[in-house]
């Protein structure tokens, strides 16, 4: 399968005649094929970016990766016309790294996190440890409905020692369990991440920029936990996991995410 990632977006600033530019960056994973073109912002439209899209190279991606939402649809359109999956996604390292080594990375403005609804929170949660080498196994053996674990995330595909331990959250659901597993795999979790406040919390970043709360603490020990937590993760190369489970029981499990800043 041939993947591309692309942004198209709009230049900061105008210039010295007073126009305003797009420009439009495409590249593959491998970093061995790279497009980049510019129009008026007059001309920026999907009929413009399917034009580029077909020039880029003679043969057409499978999927296109995008990790703005400002151009998002845009970018489907132009797939729509090509017959081009297109896929939203934050995880477009190449595409990022290019546009840093070019000065044209421009962050995204995120919104501040909401809180998770009621209907979907479960019984508790707690913070929680695999050990690397126990994850694929954790995950082939047993049967869990709803699973995200993307091969490059596997701890032995990021080079992890196998008596590293991958630190986690783990939500019992308890009869909401099923309902919450299917939220989360709508809204595509990237992070869970400890925030320090008053109160602290954990913020589960989604999607392109969606950002909830999932949980708030003011409990000394609790912190002592999410900051233990926290520092877990620069030992995983940022890889932790999502749990969710009816309870604590240890017999039954609803659903498993790998997940890891991008």
């Amino acid at each position: 399968m041939m993947i591309w990632q692309a942004d198209f977006y709009r230049r900061p600033q105008p210039n010295a005649s007073g126009q305003v530019f797009w420009d439009l960056f495409i590249i593959d994973s491998t970093l061995n094929f790279k497009y980049e073109a510019s129009c008026p912002q007059s001309q920026a439209n999907s009929a413009w970016v399917t034009s580029q899209i077909q020039q880029a190279s003679d043969k057409l991606p499978d999927v296109i990766q995008v990790f703005r939402p400002q151009c998002l649809s845009l970018i489907e359109q132009a797939g729509n016309n090509l017959g081009i999956k297109v896929e939203a996604t934050r995880r477009t390292t190449a595409l990022k790294k290019w546009l840093k080594e070019k000065q044209q990375f421009t962050a995204l403005d995120k919104p501040p996190p909401i809180p998770l609804s009621e209907n979907l929170w479960g019984d508790k949660w707690s913070f929680a440890t695999l050990q690397a080498s126990n994850i694929t196994e954790f995950i082939n053996e047993r049967p869990i409905p709803v699973l995200e674990t993307p091969d490059f995330l596997l701890p032995i595909n990021l080079g992890l020692a196998s008596t590293v331990q991958v630190p986690g959250t783990v939500i019992y659901g308890g009869r909401k369990s099923m309902r919450l597993a299917r939220w989360l795999q709508s809204n595509r979790p990237v992070a869970l991440n400890y925030i320090a406040g008053a109160p602290d919390g954990l913020v589960l970043e989604a999607g392109l920029i969606d950002r909830w709360i999932v949980a708030t603490f003011e409990d000394e020990e609790v912190s002592e936990a999410a900051k233990l937590y926290q520092q877990r993760k620069q030992q995983t190369q940022g890889l932790h996991f999502l749990l969710v489970q009816p309870d604590d029981s240890g017999m039954t499990y609803t659903g498993f995410w790998l997940l890891q800043e991008a």
